[in-house]
């Protein structure tokens, strides 16, 4: 049943999703493998790596929703004790900050840098929500 809806899903991709496969894709020559519309754990997630375990969600409005935002938060936390780690964005962020979103996934994805040094800056935001 999952993997149905799944493959409905893949064929009913919003607009920024596709915008950001195209490029999630292409990423296969960085060696990086992301799955979409990925079922998991009773959960579809929009896109996936596997070999870094990194979730990628793309939120429309009605995720503002309480009821949405409960059941998003639940989800995360499913994953995350799993030991993965999810981005989260919103549409408009797709529309109008690609690169910038691009950027986030890019830097989850890369080897841990070293920690800066204590009182500098503050860490990223885990969500890619700052």
């Amino acid at each position: 049943m999952a993997n149905e809806i799944a493959r409905s899903l893949r064929k009913q991709m919003t607009p920024q999703e596709v915008k950001l496969w195209i490029h999630l894709r292409s990423w296969r020559t960085k060696g990086y493998h992301f799955r979409r519309q990925t079922p998991l754990d009773g959960y579809i997630l929009d896109f996936l790596c596997f070999k870094h375990r990194l979730v990628v969600e793309i939120d429309g409005g009605q995720h503002n929703f309480e009821m949405h935002a409960q059941r998003d938060a639940k989800r995360d936390d499913h994953f995350a004790g799993q030991g993965y780690r999810i981005l989260r964005f919103w549409n408009h962020e797709v529309d109008q900050n690609l690169e910038g979103v691009l950027h986030v996934i890019d830097e989850a994805l890369c080897p841990t840098r070293p920690a800066p040094a204590k009182g500098r800056g503050r860490p990223p935001s885990p969500t890619g929500r700052d």
